[in-house]
């Protein structure tokens, strides 16, 4: 029985063994399979980017379609948005489309210039009255593409600041393709774009052009001018080349127009007021270069207006004159030049004057002045007349003088306010005061007590003071006192033009001998 048993769990064994050698035998030398590969959900069926379109109106679009439309931040319809996407890759896509209601479909294809990425690839059909555009990129046909929300959300975010801050610029941003159309702006250019348009609230592709194109753009800034009704705009464009195209900023310069205008016709201004002036001018910069002279400088100078209007500097202008001998003669030339630098040094720290006396008689008053930002300014200016008549001036008061100090009575005269304005020598030997040291320093009230002191008290005195300074009735006083020697003192006070005094003192015996003589 057990025998049995123990026979039949060999049989039982040696069989299950034999099916799993068999099995493995079988799989070792089935043919092997290919890895399988990942399923379809990892890459999702796109959906077609397909438009709808009657017109200008967007009648129907799928899902990737409305996306794009979105992400278009442009003002307008749905149609302009759509050209603003497609027209700068598209080839003459506006023109193509006004043609496809003819043609019935249209093929096109962006251009590769300078993407490296697969061309996009554009169908348009009409049917029953509609657009129907279908827009294919082959990098992503056939399926979708998992990009990260994270980076997906980055990207965005800083899409809308790009925009945001081009938006909100005040100044006028575009850029041209590589055949100088305006394939996108920022919103001041479109604003000003309606601006000098036909007030119809619609964009148009490619977008107006309110700027000249230039082939080959300035690397430096240039100014720009837009005509209108109203009056011109103004604008400094500057210009940076892209690899396929330009961009463009042009920056609002009314107010620096502005600006220059009233500076201009200031400097107008002040220029004809300093062709009237008979002193002459002469403005020199920072470096000392002439910048601005007037014809009286001309005239003064005897320089030819080309030599003034080559922008000489101040040396070579000197030196000029120094030929010309419109200034005074130097001892030497190393001396002259060490004069000259020191009028320069003084007229930039402050005010200076000098007066030349030149060899052809005339007098000269040289004014140096500084000016803002290092200038300096002279004036030139004859006082040849100004001389002659205060020296003829001064030889009249000498002669007065002379004939005052040959009279034999001692003569004073007092000015309306009481101070003593000329003398003569009788008076200085009878009152014993020092000669050339009254004028201006002594007052009627000074010279009456001296007379005091010297001839004693007397009714005369106060009635001169009085009588001097209008306090009492302006009448001839005349009187005698009695000198320290005895001798009588004739005294007299008249009035004289102008409310001066002439005060004169005469002793009663003068002998011959005691005149005073001249000192010529």
């Amino acid at each position: 029985m057990q025998g049995g048993w123990l026979e039949a769990l060999i049989i039982v064994t040696t069989s299950i063994g034999a099916a799993l050698l068999a099995l493995m035998l079988l799989s070792y030398l089935a043919p092997r399979r290919p890895p399988a590969r990942p399923s379809a959900a990892a890459h999702p069926v796109l959906e077609p980017t397909v438009f709808l379109f009657d017109d200008r109106h967007l009648v129907d679009a799928t899902g990737p379609a409305r996306s794009l439309l979105a992400a278009t931040q442009t003002s307008g319809n749905d149609w302009d948005r759509l050209c603003a996407f497609l027209a700068p890759r598209f080839e003459g896509f506006v023109r193509a489309m006004g043609s496809l209601a003819e043609q019935g479909r249209l093929e096109l294809t962006s251009a590769p210039e300078a993407d490296p990425r697969p061309p996009l690839h554009l169908l348009a059909e009409h049917i029953g009255g509609l657009a129907r555009i279908t827009l294919v990129d082959p990098a992503a046909e056939g399926r979708g593409v998992l990009v990260d929300g994270l980076s997906q959300r980055a990207l965005e975010d800083e899409l809308a600041l790009l925009r945001q801050a081009f938006d909100s610029l005040p100044a006028p941003v575009w850029r041209e393709d590589g055949q100088g159309a305006v394939c996108w702006a920022n919103r001041a250019y479109l604003l000003l774009s309606d601006a000098f348009g036909d007030g119809e609230d619609c964009l148009v592709w490619p977008l107006p052009r309110l700027f000249p194109h230039e082939a080959a753009p300035p690397t430096t800034p240039r100014r720009l001018r837009l005509a209108r009704a109203a009056g011109p705009l103004w604008f400094d464009c500057h210009s940076f080349v892209l690899t396929d195209g330009a961009l463009h900023y042009a920056q609002p310069a009314d107010a620096t127009i502005r600006a220059e205008t009233a500076l201009r016709d200031f400097v107008q201004t002040l220029t004809k007021t300093f062709a009237g002036l008979p002193i002459g001018l002469a403005i020199f910069d920072r470096e000392r270069r002439l910048q601005l002279f007037n014809p009286a400088l001309i005239d003064l100078t005897q320089l030819s207006p080309d030599f003034l209007s080559a922008r000489p500097t101040l040396y070579a202008l000197l030196d000029r004159l120094r030929e010309s001998q419109m200034m005074p003669e130097p001892k030497d030339y190393r001396s002259w030049r060490l004069q000259m630098t020191a009028l320069e040094k003084a007229a930039a720290a402050g005010f200076h004057t000098e007066t030349w006396n030149l060899p052809g008689g005339q007098t000269y008053r040289v004014t140096g002045r500084p000016h803002p930002d290092g200038a300096v300014a002279f004036l030139v200016e004859d006082i040849s007349a100004e001389v002659s008549l205060t020296r003829r001036f001064r030889a009249e008061l000498e002669l007065s003088q002379e004939v005052l100090d040959l009279m034999p009575e001692a003569v004073a005269v007092f000015r309306t306010s009481g101070e003593l304005a000329l003398s003569n020598r009788a008076y200085d030997a009878l009152w014993q005061v020092e000669p050339g040291t009254t004028l201006g320093r002594v007052t009627i009230l000074d010279a009456t007590r001296l007379w005091q002191e010297i001839c004693g008290a007397s009714m005369l005195w106060p009635q001169a003071r009085a009588f001097c300074l209008r306090s009492a009735e302006r009448l001839t006083i005349e009187g005698e006192v009695p000198l320290p020697d005895g001798t009588p003192l004739r005294c007299r006070f008249v009035p004289i033009q102008g409310g001066a005094m002439l005060a004169g003192f005469t002793p009663a015996a003068v002998p011959l001998g005691a005149l005073p003589q001249s000192s010529g």
